[in-house]
């Protein structure tokens, strides 16, 4: 398709993200995740045998490939069919993308917090982290919501509009598979640390790009300048693109996010990013509104790209 065609697509799977947020029953991407569990039941293989991690990295690969590959062709033909194929690219870009969905889950951490108090909030966070909530104060509360949004900015938003106006449907289709994919296998444990490997660097190749477009939007609609010195001395990175794209957000909200965070029982230091003050629960309304401004830049820019450049 065309670059005018996939602006306008985009244009339109943005809208009705906006009126109707993500599917609640029957979401294609929850077959998904049966899928990929009846794949990891016929594949993974439980070893000590440090000689046997390559033989462990190879099966998730596969696995990964049995899952991605199948699904990109076939909506890679369907795309290419006349009216239907815009037809099918508009409704796949609007199953991955998630800006209502993620926005609504962080106002419900707010609401929580207004009428209910800290424990409805623990709760509500509960949803959206993979982290221990049950100590959690209104600092930590705040700093994990927001750090979810930021992130999340960029998984379930910006990385899905890149890879849809690089390569239409399937390109939006191969990022959420992956990107879904890591969430379920990318886990540093004992299990997925090398069934894993395939699933979570495929999905560090593919976020490379949008997760510094991300940071960029985050600067150009937030402080910029705070934003741009959090990026620069974000060395200390646990991820290779999460990290990045949280400190900026951070930096152009002008609050300092990461520190120490409790995972199953563990406590784990992530690094220190932003500048400013501790997040409170006021920041996490502040967060959703980067996003949207940044979808609202994208939208500009793209239109401005499809006419002046790609005329």
């Amino acid at each position: 398709m065309e670059f005018k065609t996939l602006a306008l697509l985009m244009v339109a799977a943005i809208f009705l993200d906006r009126l109707f947020s993500e599917v609640r029953r029957y979401h294609p991407l929850v077959g998904v995740g049966n899928m990929a569990n009846l794949v990891e039941e016929i594949l993974y293989v439980a070893s000590n045998d440090k000689k046997r991690y390559n033989i462990i990295r190879m099966r998730g690969v596969i696995a990964v490939i049995i899952i991605v590959i199948p699904i990109t062709i076939a909506s890679s033909w369907i795309s290419n069919i006349a009216f239907l194929g815009e037809l099918f690219s508009v409704v796949v870009l609007y199953f991955v993308l998630g800006a209502k969905s993620l926005a609504t889950h962080a106002h419900n951490v707010v609401k929580a917090m207004d009428s209910e108090g800290l424990e409805a909030a623990r709760q509500s966070v509960a949803m959206i982290v993979s982290r221990d909530v049950e100590a959690m104060d209104e600092t930590n509360i705040a700093r994990s919501t927001i750090e979810s949004v930021l992130e999340n900015g960029c998984d379930a938003v910006f990385g899905a509009l890149f890879w849809f106006l690089i390569l239409g449907a399937p390109g939006a289709i191969i990022y959420r598979l992956v990107n879904t994919l890591d969430a379920m296998w990318g886990y540093r444990n004992q299990r997925y640390l090398h069934f894993g490997w395939g699933a979570a660097r495929l999905d560090d190749l593919l976020n490379y790009v949008p997760a510094r477009l991300t940071a960029l939007t985050y600067l150009l609609v937030g402080k910029s300048q705070p934003a741009l010195r959090s990026w620069f001395y974000c060395k200390n990175r646990k991820s290779p693109n999460a990290t990045l794209v949280m400190a900026s957000g951070a930096g152009a909200l002008e609050i300092i996010l990461g520190g120490e965070t409790v995972y199953h029982g563990v406590a784990q230091q992530n690094p220190i990013m932003g500048e400013g003050t501790p997040p409170r629960i006021a920041d996490i309304p502040r967060a959703v509104g980067l996003v949207r401004r940044g979808i609202a830049l994208w939208i500009v820019v793209v239109f401005i790209i499809g006419v002046l450049v790609i005329a």
